[in-house]
């Protein structure tokens, strides 16, 4: 059964930095992407970054510039930095395979200002 485990979530202040993990387990296949999304209250999920197996990257456009998501077999890994109060979600850890796509249970994010 595929897992994925979330670490590194926090509180921070505007302006600061925090880097989010993810380890992925029980897949006998290759996952063609991983990534990160996030959800505040009230709204939906939304794209954060994601990342294939061969490295290619894609940004939500609120982010861009300021995330950076990498990538080493079955962990993944998004550097977070001039965090605002309005990143402020609950982050969830994203993996695709040929099988499924799975979630991990989210690790909370909190920017204050």
């Amino acid at each position: 059964q595929v897992q994925l485990v979330e670490s590194g979530g926090g509180l921070v202040q505007a302006g600061g930095s925090l880097r989010l993990s993810c380890a992925a387990s029980g897949s006998i296949y290759v996952f063609n992407a991983m990534g990160w999304y996030r959800q505040a209250p009230g709204n939906r999920r939304e794209l954060v970054a994601t990342i294939t197996s061969g490295s290619s990257t894609n940004y939500g456009a609120s982010v861009k510039g300021r995330f950076t998501i990498s990538r080493d077999k079955n962990a993944v890994y998004l550097q977070m930095n001039s965090l605002k109060p309005e990143d402020t979600a609950v982050y969830y850890c994203n993996a695709l395979n040929v099988v499924g796509n799975y979630w991990g249970q989210g690790t909370q994010v909190t920017v204050s200002s």
